[in-house]
């Protein structure tokens, strides 16, 4: 039997889209990889990324937010960055961890940014939706799209 590969998925604040890739991945890919998720600080749950999870059939609402500077012994594989300023600010990590960046919106920003405009509490909701598809769609293509870079 092959081993799973180890993933972390690492945002900002490990509150919505790193939070919303582990999920995915322990729900479509569990078999084959070995998932965490993690921040360059934690910044909570959010409770919107775990109601549009909940709504697509994933509970989310055990996670809790984790600091990667409690990560650092786990022997990832990989460290998926989700975010652009994880990207930029990232920690290296011991051993051959190979980084890759697979950005996404982020959803509590677009929210806000609807919000502002007058937008409605379920079109706010929306924007969680589409980058917890557009997450879903990129955590189908695992660990293929992982190994082929």
């Amino acid at each position: 039997m092959q081993s799973k590969i180890k993933v972390l998925m690492l945002c900002t604040g490990n509150s919505c889209r790193s939070q919303m890739a582990e999920g995915w991945a322990r729900a479509l890919k569990g078999d084959q990889i070995e998932v965490w998720s993690a921040g360059i600080e934690t910044h909570g749950m959010n409770p919107n990324a775990i109601k549009v999870m909940a709504e697509a059939g994933v509970d989310i609402s055990s996670h809790t937010s984790k600091n990667v500077n409690t990560l650092f012994d786990v022997g990832f594989d990989y460290v998926v960055t989700v975010c652009g300023n994880a990207d930029e600010t990232c920690p290296s990590f011991p051993g051959k961890v190979k980084k890759v960046h697979v950005g996404f919106d982020d959803p509590p920003k677009l929210a806000r940014e609807i919000a502002a405009r007058g937008g409605s509490e379920e079109e706010q909701l929306d924007a969680y939706r589409r980058v917890r598809d557009e997450i879903r769609k990129w955590v189908e293509t695992l660990p293929g799209s992982l190994v082929s870079l």
